[in-house]
């Protein structure tokens, strides 16, 4: 056997579709048995088609993943490709390089230097097997937020529900919360907050792991979800229960289109600040105080 026909071969399904269907395509790719979803568009590391965003979904294998292709919509226009061998999976890292994701902090990847200027602060992140770079907008208007209401982290626990790599708990820790609860229904998240967490000398401030959001036992005075609209909808309820009377919800992974739809569902809290950045915005939220 020759070593290109040894080496491993990963399918995956291409599509472009348009903002307003994203939300939708995507849960139709995990409802066919896509193992991820990668979403491209003009502000991701790797860039989609010009106007429109572009989805990659993994599959486990050719099977499913051309079952899936007959399945979805012809206007998606749905394509088979394949990766043959590993290399590809760090392809990702010549973009990554250090960057500023609000006023005073830095990321940076694991294998870039980077020297920090007066009163910056650095954070090491390598976003491993999960979602989390910061350079995406949904990410860096978080970052700006908690930026906006640092006064409000010092000495305070948070809960960053679907946390991804960490990067949102690791930057309410830079800016002054004591203690970050981080949860994610993927394992493999909570693994890499916890790796990234050691690797900024936070470990003993950084609790990752597995648990629904509707079985945290506790209240927070600052929550933040950046996770996509058509999850944070259904998850109203056991999100808004977790917020501490008085305490700030922050929410991305919101299109612009999506805020009247993500606000109605959590009306029982004030609206305090909806920045926007590009197509996406986020919505800080104020709970009652009881």
């Amino acid at each position: 056997m020759s070593l290109a026909m040894s080496e491993p071969r990963y399918p995956y399904v291409w599509l472009s579709v348009t903002e307003d269907v994203s939300d939708e395509a995507s849960s139709r790719l995990f409802e066919l048995g896509a193992l991820g979803v990668e979403e491209r568009d003009g502000t991701t590391l790797i860039k989609g088609d010009p106007g429109k965003v572009t989805l990659v979904a993994s599959f486990e294998d050719h099977d499913t993943a051309g079952a899936a292709i007959r399945d979805l919509p012809e206007a998606w226009s749905p394509t088979l490709h394949e990766v043959v061998g590993d290399a590809w999976r760090d392809e990702w890292k010549k973009y990554f390089k250090p960057f500023c994701v609000c006023e005073g902090i830095v990321v940076r990847p694991p294998w870039e230097a980077y020297e920090p200027k007066a009163n910056e602060r650095v954070l090491e992140l390598e976003p491993g097997r999960a979602f989390g770079t910061g350079l995406h907008e949904t990410t860096s208007l978080v970052a700006g937020e908690l930026a906006r209401v640092e006064s409000e982290l010092a000495g305070q626990p948070i809960l960053d529900v679907g946390c991804g790599s960490g990067i949102l708990a690791l930057i309410a820790l830079a800016q002054g919360a004591k203690h970050a609860r981080a949860i994610d229904v993927d394992p493999d998240a909570a693994a890499v907050t916890r790796e990234n967490a050691a690797r900024n000398g936070m470990t003993n401030r950084v609790e990752a792991d597995t648990t629904p959001v509707h079985q945290i036992d506790r209240q927070y005075p600052v929550v933040l979800a950046n996770i996509e609209a058509h999850v944070l909808i259904p998850l109203a309820v056991p999100i808004m229960a977790a917020v501490a009377p008085g305490g700030l919800l922050v929410l991305s992974g919101i299109l612009v289109p999506q805020k009247a739809q993500v606000l109605a569902a959590y009306a029982q809290f004030v609206l305090e600040s909806a920045p926007e950045r590009g197509e996406w915005i986020a919505l800080s939220l104020r709970a009652p105080r009881g």
